[in-house]
């Protein structure tokens, strides 16, 4: 495991608790049908196994993230899973979903970043190839 500075921890726990608490908090929503997540994963044409996917996808991410050895392959999970929501909200779903001002991808922009963050922290950590990012990064 990476060895990090008292800052570096700091900063790695709340980047890593926030991303966390955010893909949390929306599993309620996916897995009980709410309105604006059916809409969501409607227009995208992946309702309801879609909306299923993506929420035990963010689950299992935010698990990995919160523990010390699997930092590095939930911060992977979380931005390849957000980065599909982003890319959804670029290309098809816009940034303003069923009004609510932009709110959902601010809040996906929030784990993207919280994410990259912890990852970049935890490099060393990436299974096989950490050591070899880290002496390029």
């Amino acid at each position: 495991m990476t060895e990090l500075t008292k800052t570096q921890k700091a900063i790695s726990l709340v980047c890593r608790s926030i991303a966390a608490i955010v893909m949390l908090q929306t599993l309620y929503f996916k897995f009980s049908g709410a309105e604006e997540s059916v809409f969501i994963f409607t227009t995208l044409k992946m309702e309801p196994w879609g909306r299923y996917g993506s929420a035990f996808g963010e689950l299992i991410s935010s698990i990995l993230i919160l523990i010390p050895r699997t930092i590095a392959i939930g911060a992977i999970a979380a931005i390849g899973i957000i980065s599909g929501a982003i890319l959804s909200h670029l290309t098809i779903l816009g940034i303003n979903v069923m009004n609510d001002a932009g709110m959902l991808f601010s809040l996906a922009m929030i784990v993207l970043i919280a994410s990259a963050i912890a990852l970049y922290l935890h490099r060393r950590d990436i299974p096989f190839v950490g050591e070899k990012i880290s002496q390029i990064i």
